[in-house]
Order: structure tokens, then sequence, then C-alpha cells
């Protein structure tokens, strides 16, 4: 297959998923992860692609959002080792605000059988996920439900949010970079989770390698904003310790 011919191909898998990544690409087309890199440069020095960590995505798909049973597949490892360390950042006692996200679900479902916690959460998975949870005080924050997302929006969950102090929130992200900040595709979720770190005074990102670097439509927060990033082995030591020049704890998991 010549080059033209490949990058038509990765141009049609990108608008088609939404985002294609290097190493699946390479796979596919059985070439080198060079090549693809330079057929992605390629594409976005045409305009047609924008580069991000490890792929690219469709230009002006900033607003691209997976549905929840994708975000579920999607690094699943990963997701399972940042929950894991994320565990060890529970207070012994007090409040937790845990974000809508596939990653803080995961940390919902390994609370430890003998937490003693207030758990305040916009999200129906994470909620579902400790409903029977015999130490935990839930308090489910209602809302506009977003198909997408499962989760809680508009007035209602920013008012709820407005009313509390938390001792920590785990929040989640479509994106996080040093530039852009956090960023996620929907403009309603956006405000919550900025609402949600507003109120909790420490804030904790729970975030898979695969979204640093990545921008999305509606930014709410800088990463001088959290505390702590828990995520993968996949970010690189030299990124990881460019965020902690900005202050923020990187936790590789």
């Amino acid at each position: 297959m010549y080059a033209p011919e490949r990058q038509q191909e990765i141009l049609r898998l990108a608008r088609d998923g939404g985002r294609v990544d290097v190493v699946s690409l390479a796979e596919e087309f059985q070439v080198t992860a060079e090549t693809i890199r330079r057929d992605l440069k390629a594409l976005d020095r045409a305009g047609l692609v924008r580069r991000v960590h490890g792929g690219a995505i469709p230009a002006g798909r900033l607003d691209f959002e997976p549905d929840l049973a994708e975000r579920e597949s999607t690094a699943a490892d990963e997701k399972d080792r940042i929950a894991r360390a994320a565990v060890a950042e529970l207070p012994l006692e007090g409040t937790v605000i845990l974000d809508a996200g596939s990653s803080v679900a995961r940390l919902a479902g390994a609370v430890p059988l003998d937490a003693g916690l207030t758990v305040v959460t916009h999200s129906l998975p994470t909620a579902a996920r400790l409903a029977d949870h015999p130490g935990i005080q839930l308090h489910l924050v209602g809302g506009r439900v977003r198909h997408r997302t499962r989760a809680a929006v508009d007035a209602w969950a920013l008012r709820a949010y407005d009313e509390i102090r938390a001792d920590v929130a785990f929040i989640a992200a479509n994106g996080f970079s040093a530039d852009h900040g956090l960023t996620t595709p929907d403009l309603a979720e956006a405000a919550v989770k900025r609402a949600a770190i507003r109120a909790a005074r420490r804030v904790v990102l729970l975030a898979d390698s695969s979204k640093h670097g990545q921008e999305h439509f509606a930014r709410f927060g800088d990463l001088g904003d959290v505390d702590l990033l828990i995520t993968d082995s996949g970010l690189s030591p030299e990124d990881a310790a460019a965020i902690e020049r900005g202050g923020t704890e990187v936790v590789r998991a």
C-alpha cells in the first residue's frame, strides 16, 4: 500500500472511531510506528487530523465522546491499577466526592468493606457500586442525567456541590496537559466537575496515560488545581517530572 492510500484509510478510521493510536495502526498496516507517525504528521499538516498523545483525532472533533461501554473496556488493566492505587488516598473517615468516570467507578468498586465514609457522587454507575456497601453513607446528587455518561448535570447538581465541603474529590478527565489543563467534551459535565473541585479540600485526578496531551471542547480546570495525579506507567518519567514541576504530585501505577 502506498503512503497516500494508507493515509486515506487512517483518516477514515479516525473519522469512524473518533481516535486512532499509533500502535494499533502499525499493527493493522504492518508498518513501523515511525511510519505511522509520519503519516499522522502529514495528515496533521493537511489539517485533516490533530495529533494527540499516542495518536490522533479528526480535526474539528474536540467534542468526540466515547459511550460508557467503550470507556469501561478501554485501558481496563491500567484503570484497575489506578483504582487500586487510589484506595490508598481514601481518608480513614470523612467525606469523599466521586466524579463520573470509568476509573473513578472502579475506585468505588474497590472501596474496602471496613471503610466508613460519606460519599457524594453525581454518577449513577458509581452510586450503583456503592449502594449496598455497609460502611458508606451515600449521597446521590440529582439533575438531568446525560445518557452518554449516566452523570447528573445542570443546576441541581451544581447547587448540591455549592452546599458541601469534602475532604477529597476524585476527579476524571477526558484529557489533561500542562498547556490545556483538564478537559472534557461536554460543557454541562465540565461545570459539574468544576463545582466538585471547588467543593473539596484536596483533589486527586484519576486518568490513564492515553488521556495525557488530549484536548477536548470544555475546559474545567488547570493541572495546578490537582494535588495528586494517579495514572499508569504509560506516562513517561519525563512527562511525569514536567507535571510535578508544576506542583502536582504524580503516581504511576
